[in-house]
């Protein structure tokens, strides 16, 4: 963390250089000073996140819309500035002079302009820097087809994790990988494998579209870069079925609240379908989210990670997902965990303090008992999934 950070500051700025250049030096000291995300906001001065907490640089604030539309002009892709001024938002990526990538979001409030850039680094990081638990490497080098599902809020370390699988994949296996994401965030080298990335907006109009005729590009993995709709689901889930490898990210929670996220996609009439087609097609749900670790300014991911076997797989059918934490419990020694044996590891290995863990924790009770030894799961629920 750089001594101007640690002091709220910033670099002089607005309106001593032109504006595209004013955002060049926002980008490039968000990456120096390792901050996670960008804000800019008209009247405001420019905030960074670091460690999960939002600061104010010390620095005036950005005077006007005209300003401001010439700081973010200069990011935008060709072509793609009236799909904002039609939608009243756009995502696209941006490179910095350092080679760090941003996933950047432009949006209208209130009439202005506002800009929320994460900033994505460009070395792809494997499942030991992300501090992932090895079932992760057990997985995607054992899985050959099928569908996996990376899940997790907002800035949780979904984008970091797939990409962290797709690279072992390259690194590992011979394939054919296309990517659809929005935007590209990792630029990916082949090295065993070809990897093709496509980006929505820039070559091509949208999900669907991409995998409309994805099948058709000879894929032996894909990368969804978010399931957001019926379409995309479903695409997903019948690759998956049809033999292929395919990986994607979900917004929820939890592993059993995907299961609640999918079918929302699809009318009551379709779930026994899709019930079915997951549990012929599902490997795997991994869950994450971020804390603060003991270390100043880092963040560890918590995990949560279901595998399908017979057992799941007849949960799956019987509509009974209420079991699924049980399950994963139980089943720790076959790679399956749950959030409170995670955090009760990041714990006992020192690498989240225990006041940390008990916020994050579903139930500070179980947390507790587990780290006095005790398995505190309830033998009710237990003794029904037998």
């Amino acid at each position: 963390m750089g001594a101007d950070l640690q002091s709220n500051k910033g670099p002089a700025m607005i309106e001593d250089l032109p504006p595209d250049e004013e955002m060049r030096r926002l980008l490039a000291f968000t990456s120096k000073n390792e901050a996670s995300d960008l804000h800019l906001k008209v009247g405001y001065a420019p905030y960074v996140r670091i460690g999960g907490h939002l600061r104010r640089l010390e620095m005036p604030p950005i005077p006007n819309t005209a300003f401001m539309h010439e700081m973010v002009s200069s990011l935008v892709p060709p072509n793609r500035w009236q799909e904002f001024e039609s939608s009243g938002a756009l995502d696209f990526a941006a490179t910095d002079e350092e080679g760090d990538r941003f996933r950047v979001n432009i949006f209208r409030s209130h009439g202005e302009i506002h800009v929320a850039a994460r900033r994505v680094q460009s070395k792809i990081s494997d499942f030991d820097a992300l501090n992932l638990p090895d079932v992760y490497r057990k997985l995607i080098s054992q899985t050959m087809e099928g569908l996996i599902l990376v899940c997790g809020v907002t800035g949780s370390g979904k984008s970091s994790t797939l990409a962290a699988m797709v690279e072992y994949i390259n690194e590992h296996r011979g394939l054919h990988i296309i990517t659809i994401e929005d935007p590209v965030e990792f630029a990916f080298h082949g090295k065993k494998s070809i990897i093709s990335q496509r980006e929505i907006g820039l070559d091509v109009p949208s999900f669907k579209d991409a995998l409309r005729v994805v099948v058709r590009q000879d894929p032996d993995c894909i990368l969804i870069g978010e399931m957001r709709d019926r379409e995309t689901m479903l695409a997903a889930i019948q690759a998956a079925e049809t033999g292929h490898l395919v990986m994607g990210s979900l917004h929820c929670a939890d592993a059993q609240l995907a299961f609640a996220r999918i079918l929302e996609f699809f009318d009551r009439s379709e779930h026994g379908f899709i019930r079915s087609s997951l549990a012929n097609s599902l490997k795997a749900i991994m869950v994450q989210r971020l804390l603060p670790g003991v270390v100043d300014g880092t963040r560890l991911p918590a995990t949560e990670v279901l595998l399908v076997n017979a057992t799941v797989r007849d949960k799956i059918l019987r509509e009974e997902d209420e079991d699924l934490p049980a399950i994963m419990h139980q089943c720790h020694a076959e790679g399956m965990r749950d959030y409170t044996q995670s955090l009760c590891q990041l714990v006992l290995e020192d690498k989240v303090l225990r006041t940390t863990a008990m916020d994050y924790a579903p139930s500070r009770e179980s947390l507790a008992a587990s780290l006095k030894g005790i398995d505190s799961a309830s033998s009710s629920i237990i003794s029904r999934v037998r």
